[in-house]
């Protein structure tokens, strides 16, 4: 399973790589900020998930989650939102623009795992 992990926090990005090598996906590629992601979309691209951050600069992840399921390439993957806007205003918004599942972060190890099974599963299955 091929994961895209979308976040302007190095430290995140660190925190959510690690959760997932731990859940034995190890094919995974960083951005900063959406404006990278779509670079690495369209250089290392297809992925089969991306998690994706929503306060970041140049593009946001709620404008990168636009982005994608307006790309005829992109637009099957599931996004995954992991972010500190936990306002279900938020939510609606980010699962109304195409996101498969939210997750806010201070979050463990297995509310990731739990959140992701899905997705993991189909994977695995492909």
């Amino acid at each position: 399973m091929k994961i895209l992990v979308v976040d302007d926090s190095s430290t995140m990005r660190r925190i959510l790589v690690n959760c997932l090598a731990k859940m034995n996906m190890s094919n995974v590629a960083q951005a900063g900020d959406g404006v990278e992601a779509m670079k690495v979309l369209s250089e290392q691209g297809p992925f089969d998930l991306c998690l994706t951050d929503w306060n970041m600069p140049n593009m946001n992840g709620l404008d990168l989650l636009k982005q994608i399921k307006a790309d005829p390439k992109y637009q099957a993957m599931p996004v995954v939102m992991v972010t500190t806007e936990a306002e279900k205003e938020r939510i609606v918004e980010a699962v109304r623009c195409g996101a498969v599942n939210y997750i806010v972060k201070r979050f463990t190890p297995e509310i990731l795992q739990e959140k992701l099974k899905a997705f993991i599963n189909a994977g695995a299955a492909a």
